[in-house]
């Protein structure tokens, strides 16, 4: 039986809350770095295929801006941060105000692109807490590395070797709120590929069993 086909509707509430808990926390660090209210919530947590994932970036050819960082400790697995580049353009100059950013201008502004991997570090970080926090487990991130390329070649250095025991990503749907920092409301996608038995472990600590 396939990962996608063995969790259940329980245990993906349980991962809505979780990432809620961690948009809540992200969005308490961005709000103290800027100095203003930033609002951010979960509303879909879904499972997806590989293929299902590639489609949902855009597409293997589409370019985009993405956050990669290996997840170690009692489970592991590996997560993406993922955006378009109209959606990266515009957080890169609400963050720094550089108004005229373009992020396919070369070469790059290396300033509003370390904001941007700060930005990924920050929320993959607060996911992981509330993780950790929920399941009392120990997870460490790697350092988080940024890549501006097609979805299909972002994403395939997680998937090495992954595709041969696992079959499904975890999708992790992100939004900052409208509000007087951002015109209208952002979408990104966090992308979790876990490593084999990595929700059979947390799942566990949370002494939740697949027919519950």
């Amino acid at each position: 039986m396939s990962f996608i086909e063995k969790i259940n509707p329980l245990q993906l509430d349980i991962l809505k809350e979780i990432g809620n808990i961690g948009a809540g926390n992200a969005a308490t660090a961005l709000s103290a770095i800027l100095n203003r209210k930033i609002d951010m919530n979960v509303p879909n947590v879904q499972i997806v295929s590989f293929d299902e994932m590639m489609v949902m970036a855009g597409g293997a050819d589409h370019v985009v801006a993405s956050v990669f960082l290996r997840i170690e400790g009692d489970a592991s697995g590996s997560m993406f941060f993922v955006l378009s580049l109209p959606v990266a353009e515009y957080l890169i100059r609400q963050l720094t105000g550089v108004e005229t950013f373009l992020i396919d201008s070369t070469p790059y502004n290396e300033l509003a692109l370390s904001c941007l991997q700060e930005l990924g570090n920050i929320l993959s970080g607060s996911y992981l807490s509330s993780l950790s926090d929920f399941t009392r487990l120990n997870f460490y991130p790697s350092v988080p590395s940024l890549s501006i390329d097609m979805v299909g070649a972002s994403i395939s250095y997680g998937l090495l070797g992954l595709s041969q025991v696992s079959d499904a990503a975890i999708v992790i749907d992100t939004v900052f709120e409208k509000d007087q920092l951002f015109a209208e409301s952002i979408k990104g996608h966090f992308f979790l590929l876990p490593d084999p038995d990595f929700f059979d472990i947390i799942f566990s600590a949370l002494g939740v069993s697949p027919n519950d």
